[in-house]
């Protein structure tokens, strides 16, 4: 009974306000242990995944924690792996506030927040500062380019990126697929995105020889794609051998949320709405993919059910954002309960 009291009191203020108000009441939830007690118990549910060990399939998509300021309050809540990014080489401070909307009549988020953070030094020094890797918790950093890096040289932002956080990163997430940095889903064509995935490939091995340990790299992707643009990114995903596809980011879509408040408003679409369209990426790429690389599926998981149906689809972990806001934390306990149950029911018939 207490998250739905206190996200009434949060939904009354500003939508980013109110998110830093409540990344504070998280720190706050850790320290005094009620986290825990929150999120309920969390079922032990071991997955591997890109040659990692995953204590559970949910995890926290990239955006909640862009500086890695919270990870270790956040892991408090049982996700099986945190996410933290999107990071670019320079802080830089985003679009113009106000830039976060919310939906709550389909359990929606419309942002255009613009890749803000604080710069890679500054999500460095944070992870430096958290227990949740040191104790063996899988975290993943989010790269991104700065928004005045011309498109034509976002490699070298993204090279940048890697280069600093390979050695404190489960894995690497390389973000092309937000819609609010201009010209980024161009990265997404196939000439484009070769080049960007050949030059990630080749400093990738030449850091796994410097660190003497292999760091796993993934591409997110948006939903907004036809089948031919699925296909095509899932032929140069093999064809570089990524180790992971992230699907999907937010949507620039608004069929599901017409009519409503705050819906003319321009950035990428999260929550509830968003779960069919990207359901269906991860249900092509499955396909186009044939198991020769993970998926990573997210968006509109909003309970128990919806991450089942991501990996039914497809998908080997999930991802929980928008789902986590308006449910709070006992929709990761709900959701790795769920996949838990359905992995079960796939043993019997077997």
């Amino acid at each position: 009974m207490f998250y739905p009291l206190l996200r009434n009191f949060l939904f009354a203020l500003d939508a980013e306000t109110a998110h830093g108000i409540a990344m504070f009441g998280v720190d706050f939830l850790q320290t005094t242990g009620a986290a825990r007690l929150l999120a309920g118990r969390v079922p032990r549910d071991p997955r591997r995944v890109m040659g990692l060990d995953f204590p559970n399939p949910v995890g926290l998509a990239a955006g909640l924690d862009k500086n890695g300021e919270h990870i270790d309050a956040l892991a408090s809540f049982g996700f099986g792996f945190i996410e933290i990014g999107t990071v670019t080489p320079r802080p830089q401070p985003g679009n113009p506030r106000p830039r976060l909307f919310r939906i709550p009549q389909r359990q929606a988020l419309i942002n255009r927040m613009g890749f803000n953070n604080d710069g890679v030094d500054r999500l460095l020094a944070n992870v430096a500062a958290a227990d949740f890797s040191r104790q063996g918790g899988i975290l993943g950093i989010n790269i991104g380019k700065n928004f005045d890096t011309p498109i034509e040289r976002a490699a070298d932002d993204y090279l940048a990126c890697l280069d600093r956080v390979y050695p404190v990163a489960s894995y690497v997430t390389v973000n092309i697929s937000s819609p609010n940095t201009k010209n980024l889903r161009e990265l997404q064509r196939d000439d484009a995105l070769d080049a960007l995935l050949g030059s990630l490939k080749d400093a990738q091995s030449r850091l796994a020889d410097r660190h003497g340990r292999y760091v796993p790299l993934a591409l997110k992707i948006a939903p907004d794609l036809d089948d031919a643009q699925i296909q095509a990114i899932a032929d140069l995903l093999r064809r570089h051998r990524m180790d992971c596809v992230i699907a999907t980011n937010t949507t620039v879509s608004r069929v599901a949320v017409e009519g409503l408040p705050h819906a003319g408003e321009a950035g990428g679409l999260s929550g509830a709405p968003l779960f069919a369209l990207s359901t269906a990426v991860v249900k092509k790429l499955a396909a186009a993919l044939a198991g020769e690389l993970p998926i990573i599926g997210v968006g509109g998981i909003s309970s128990g059910p919806d991450a089942a149906a991501k990996i039914a689809a497809g998908a080997s972990l999930v991802q929980c954002y928008t789902g986590f806001i308006y449910r709070g934390p006992e929709i990761v306990a709900e959701a790795a309960a769920a996949i838990a149950r359905q992995r079960r029911g796939e043993s019997r018939d077997a």
